[in-house]
């Protein structure tokens, strides 16, 4: 029998058992992944739980942020790669699908025949995997219906998990196309939905519906990081979970307890500004995805609102200009500086959360932290924080003296 690990996170997500040959022999999820996996080690435990624990010499763990991500997650990796212990606990069971009804307001469900029209998903092998999707894309873009009529909207409604059906003004064309998006996901083409968030938050914002838009910001925050999770995961080989996924996801998770930060940072942008003595004043802005360098969202500016040296208000510029369209906001911005930086650009940055890295005193400035926190390199989140920053540095460093050639 496996020894029972240590030191194993608290937060929701999945575990993986492995046999000797790193082959995935039962997945499963939790709400406190630690506390779950503990309970295998009972002294009270089933035939099954006792033979996978003889089979299984190694336990690994990808956390998430939430227990619904945690949920999806479990019923992909299932599915993808169908260990044989996860098939054993529920043998029997038939095939069920996700259905999408097509009705005067059409309804997702989980069905075990395809009776009725509409649009189906599936196979799914067990019954708990497919309501594990549904619950995921019922939360997520608020698609429940309820049965009530209530002229303001019923306490689900008002807390983010009724679609408002039971409201006298229900809007039914914004309903559909949640169900749209809640496709996408499900056709394996999650990117889709994310184009079309970005074009009607676009739209509403144009419109000074600011309320709506921001409901449609919190449905693609969600979308991102299960797309970020699984786009990550289906590229793993049939029998091996791929590490540098995991490494990355798990790093991103302790930058923000790190900055105390509301998210996950899975998009990160820094700034920075080079001039020689106030002159041939430019700017660069550096982003990271998923904890890489993404380079086709590297920018360059040249300062034009400025004759002299204020970094300031150069910083200030180069950010407004970098945001011109709200929908390339990323979760986090680094600026390179402290109070003074981060408080000229606060009011350009959207709903992203803002941190400072002070280079002198090499430390972490953000109002999210009552003290400031020295750098420390040895860290891999301030290491990865570090990279960031002198990456910006040398890319801003360059096109000043790209400038300064020419002139």
């Amino acid at each position: 029998m496996m020894i029972q690990p240590k030191n194993i996170t608290k937060l929701p997500g999945v575990y993986l058992f492995k046999d000797a040959e790193k082959n995935i022999i039962y997945i499963g999820k939790a709400k406190n992944i630690a506390k779950r996996i503990a309970s295998y080690f009972s002294k009270q435990m089933d035939l099954k739980t006792e033979q996978l624990l003889q089979e299984a010499t190694s336990i690994d763990t990808i956390p998430t942020q939430t227990e619904t991500e945690a949920l999806y997650l479990e019923a992909h990796l299932v599915k993808e790669y169908q260990p044989k212990f996860n098939i054993l606990l529920k043998e029997g069971n038939p095939f069920v699908y996700i259905l999408f009804t097509e009705e005067k307001v059409p309804k997702i469900k989980v069905v075990r025949t395809k009776e009725k029209k509409g649009t189906y998903f599936g196979p799914f092998l067990h019954k708990r995997q497919a309501f594990s999707v549904y619950k995921f894309l019922e939360t997520t873009f608020q698609l429940k219906l309820c049965k009530t009529k209530i002229e303001q909207g019923c306490l689900q409604y008002h807390i983010g998990l009724c679609a408002g059906a039971c409201k006298k003004d229900f809007d039914l064309d914004f309903y559909v196309f949640k169900l749209s998006l809640a496709k996408y996901v499900l056709s394996k083409d999650a990117q889709k939905a994310i184009q079309l968030l970005d074009k009607e938050i676009k739209e509403l914002s144009s419109q000074l519906l600011f309320e709506q838009a921001q409901r449609l910001t919190e449905y693609k925050e969600n979308l991102e990081r299960i797309v970020y999770t699984i786009e990550k995961l289906s590229s793993m080989p049939s029998k091996q979970v791929k590490k540098s996924a995991e490494h990355n996801l798990q790093l991103l998770i302790k930058i923000k307890q790190r900055l105390k930060l509301q998210h996950i940072p899975y998009v990160i942008d820094c700034f920075d500004i080079s001039h020689m003595q106030g002159q041939a004043i430019v700017g660069a802005s550096v982003r990271y995805v998923h904890g890489q360098p993404e380079k086709k969202s590297f920018r360059h500016f040249q300062i034009k609102s400025l004759t002299e040296q204020n970094d300031y208000a150069a910083l200030q510029e180069i950010v407004q200009r970098r945001y011109k369209d709200p929908a390339n906001i990323p979760n986090l911005v680094i600026v390179d500086g402290g109070k003074g930086q981060i408080n000229a650009i606060k009011p350009f940055v959207g709903n992203a959360e803002l941190v400072g890295l002070a280079k002198r005193e090499e430390t972490i400035i953000s109002s999210q932290l009552q003290d400031l926190i020295k750098l420390d390199p040895l860290k891999q989140e301030d290491a990865l924080l570090l990279q960031i920053r002198d990456y910006t540095h040398h890319f801003a460093i360059s096109y000043h003296r790209k400038k300064r050639s020419f002139e």
